[in-house]
């Protein structure tokens, strides 16, 4: 493999989700819908199918962004993240991952600039695969469970109600512009914005 000397990224972006029609509107899946939104916002080519993932890039305040959609399925989210981090040589200081979060009311934004993957299998195999939990990620609330029995799998990977689809949907929008703000002014200045 071939490595090069200085990352022509400034940036990567990676939005988690599950490859498929049948995921697309899942709670899973709302960084996958966050990237396709910043694809959109900012003119991006079309995704190219590379690193076991679909990527792009655009220019989101004059910086080089890599958008970046993992096809392993969420558990195994590390392995397409690794491979393009020691590919561009990516620091790990300048990779945002876009998550869901279930224990955060549906909508609600928590941005972080590292910590634990705190259950979350995606988050989880990427730290453990890069090495470092020193990685900005933007949490998207999903809501809780409705009952603790409820299968955690079955409610990541189901599609929420029409009020909390909206909710999500807002989300999903202050995500894209939480990237532009962290780019801008730094992972602080989000934080104060948008963990309310």
């Amino acid at each position: 493999m071939l490595f090069k000397s200085k990352s022509k990224y400034d940036y990567l972006i990676v939005g988690l989700g599950n490859p498929g029609d049948k995921y697309e509107k899942t709670r899973h899946n709302v960084g996958f819908r966050v990237i396709d939104k910043l694809a959109e916002k900012y003119n991006a080519k079309t995704f190219k199918n590379k690193f076991q993932a679909l990527y792009t890039d655009c220019d989101i305040e004059d910086k080089k962004v890599m958008l970046f959609k993992p096809l392993t399925y969420m558990n195994n989210s590390g392995s397409a993240v690794s491979e393009v981090v020691r590919f561009y040589k990516i620091p790990t200081d300048n990779i945002i991952v876009i998550s869901d979060d279930i224990s955060l009311p549906a909508g609600r934004l928590r941005i972080r600039a590292n910590g634990s993957h705190g259950g979350h299998n995606g988050l989880k195999d990427i730290i453990e695969l890069l090495g470092t939990d020193n990685i900005a990620r933007i949490k998207v609330g999903m809501g809780q469970k409705p009952y603790p029995d409820y299968d955690l799998a079955d409610w990541v990977l189901s599609v929420p109600s029409k009020e909390d689809t909206l909710l999500i949907e807002k989300a999903e929008d202050s995500a894209a512009d939480a990237i532009k703000v962290i780019l801008k002014s730094g992972i602080s200045a989000a934080m104060n914005r948008f963990n309310k």
